[in-house]
């Protein structure tokens, strides 16, 4: 098993990712994010692999990567569709170098889920200070 790490371009936040998603998923459904390449490692990745999205320079959530399929862009143009499960699951932030495209993300270096068994589920902290937080290695 293995993920992939993917930046959100254009999203402020985990409610606008979610608004995003939910949006699009209700117009033309499964959920999927298009894109251009298809993962040689595709069979590892639908083995358990999730995506983990890179908000404003910090990995703050992840969505369970249900498979991968040949797709289109709306021009006809043949695409990637990583089909995701709607669920979003915050996990520990952690700050990023900005990359194009996705990444590789063995399983070892992804960051935990947040649980309330971790401590603290993050909905009492606000986002803001999530990333300040993030940003010191504080959390």
């Amino acid at each position: 098993m293995i993920h992939l790490i993917k930046l959100a371009v254009g999203v402020r936040d985990i409610a606008h990712l979610g608004a995003l998603q939910a949006a699009r998923h209700e117009a033309d459904p499964p959920l999927r994010h298009r894109t251009r390449n298809s993962p040689k490692r595709a069979e590892e990745l639908c083995a358990g692999g999730s995506i983990y999205w890179v908000v404003g320079g910090v990995i703050l959530v992840r969505q369970k990567l249900l498979e991968i399929i040949e797709d289109h862009w709306d021009d006809g143009a043949r695409c990637a569709g990583l089909v995701l499960d709607p669920t979003l699951v915050r996990v520990q932030a952690r700050t990023t170098k900005a990359f194009q495209g996705w990444r590789y993300l063995e399983p070892a270096a992804a960051p935990a889920d947040i649980t309330a068994a971790s401590g603290t589920n993050g909905a009492e902290i606000p986002e803001e200070m999530r990333r300040a937080l993030a940003a010191l290695a504080l959390i």
